[in-house]
């Protein structure tokens, strides 16, 4: 699958994550829509793990970018604006990363919907009684345990080293950046979690 109709694909099914969430943790479906790549879907029950986390995972990182460039133009603390830029040039990198593995490994296999695992929130929620900063936080957080989550499961089920590895990755800092929202709730808005 060229390069542009498996991006295309990624943000029909980041689209239909983020309109169906609604701040749930809803699962994505059992197959992809057929129309976002020439027709072909591939159920997850045919497809290889590796293959079915590459593409949960590509989806759960651009929706964790688009909160974090949200944050980056609204959020009022600095450090915050920091924690953003930073999801943003480290989920960047990694979908990068696992769109070269997916497409050196599955080459011929189409976009799937993906590992059957929790998302998380994918959008920040809209409600006015709380500042913009608080709902970031306690959207990431969950976002971020989703990712943790869904990386564990890859440590016992992946058939690739290299996915082992960076889900060990994810784990390690994804873990600390909920540690210091963590913190970040209950230091400036006495919210414990």
């Amino acid at each position: 699958m060229p390069h542009k109709q498996y991006l295309l694909a990624a943000l029909a099914a980041l689209l239909v994550v983020v309109l169906a969430s609604c701040n749930t943790q809803a699962p994505p479906s059992s197959t992809t829509d057929s129309s976002a790549h020439g027709g072909h879907s591939t159920a997850a029950a045919d497809a290889p793990y590796d293959a079915l986390f590459i593409d949960a995972m590509v989806v759960h990182h651009q929706g964790a970018i688009v909160m974090a460039k949200q944050a980056i133009l609204k959020a009022e603390r600095p450090e915050l604006r920091q924690l953003a830029e930073a999801i943003i040039k480290e989920q960047e990198a990694e979908i990068a990363q696992l769109q070269q593995w997916r497409r050196g490994w599955f080459p011929d296999l189409d976009i799937t919907s993906g590992a059957p695992m929790g998302m998380g929130p994918m959008q920040v929620a809209d409600d006015p009684a709380k500042p913009f900063d608080q709902r970031f936080i306690e959207a990431m957080i969950p976002h971020h345990e989703a990712a943790v989550a869904m990386a564990r499961e890859a440590q016992t089920r992946s058939e690739k080293p290299e996915i082992t590895q960076l889900a060990g990755e994810i784990i390690s800092a994804q873990e600390a950046e909920i540690a210091q929202m963590q913190q970040w709730l209950n230091d400036w808005y006495a919210v414990a979690q």
